[in-house]
């Protein structure tokens, strides 16, 4: 099965998981979880009409975009993967987004680094869903800090949240950290009523549907769209 062929498979997959969720298909968004897909796949996809992608490696992206994406032009770029402090520069002039804020050092760093763009940085805070492995803030209270933080610093915007599913526990573990982070998302509304905080970044090729009955309005998917990673 090709590239496009793929994405009119998800699409419908994601179409009828909003017909049960009772909610609109233009309520979610398809994040193409790019990473390790070469370049022709990625114009597939950019030529099957995909125009928002992911990407966990700076080098990675600027060697497969290039510096001024040419052949892209309305491309919104997200970076998705834990972001190193040596890193953050490179992240902040070259993305759209930067999904996975995860402690305040890169705020700082994002903020300064951000400071010279056009326009400013989107950002989402990643909440943690109990795996002491994975990135993103440990607990509701540190986020709300973090949050609160943002609102005193310019350069960077925060648009949302997002949460990555523990691996194991099957569905029920993915509804509770979907559950979890929409708990986030409305106390931040109630804290912080001037943010916009509309982004939940929220479900992959394996849990997607589950995300959309929770509420997820990004979902990031990689496999479904360019096939199983080498």
């Amino acid at each position: 099965m090709g590239i496009a062929e793929r994405i009119t498979e998800l699409e419908e997959r994601i179409a009828r998981a909003c017909l049960r969720a009772g909610r609109k298909r233009e309520a979610v968004r398809l994040l193409a979880v790019s990473k390790f897909a070469p370049r022709e796949q990625v114009l597939a996809a950019w030529e099957a009409g995909l125009r928002a992608f992911g990407e966990s490696r700076v080098q990675e992206a600027q060697t497969k975009f290039g510096a001024a994406r040419e052949g892209f032009s309305g491309m919104e770029l997200h970076f998705i993967g834990s972001l190193q402090r040596n890193k953050a520069k490179a992240a902040a002039a070259f993305f759209d987004w930067v999904e996975s804020v995860d402690r305040d050092s890169l705020i700082d760093d994002l903020a300064r680094y951000a400071s010279s763009r056009p326009a400013p940085l989107s950002i989402l805070f990643e909440l943690n869903a109990g795996e002491a492995a994975k990135g993103g803030y440990r607990d509701e209270e540190s986020l709300f800090r973090a949050a609160e933080k943002c609102a005193a610093i310019t350069g960077i915007v925060p648009r949302g949240l997002m949460i990555m599913a523990p691996r194991a526990g099957g569905e029920a573990a993915a509804r509770r950290a979907f559950r979890s982070l929409r708990r986030a998302q409305t106390e931040l509304i109630k804290r912080f009523p001037g943010v916009d905080w509309s982004c939940l970044s929220m479900g992959m090729s394996g849990d997607f549907e589950t995300a959309i009955e929770e509420g997820s309005t990004l979902i990031r998917a990689g496999t479904a769209i360019f096939g199983a990673r080498p």
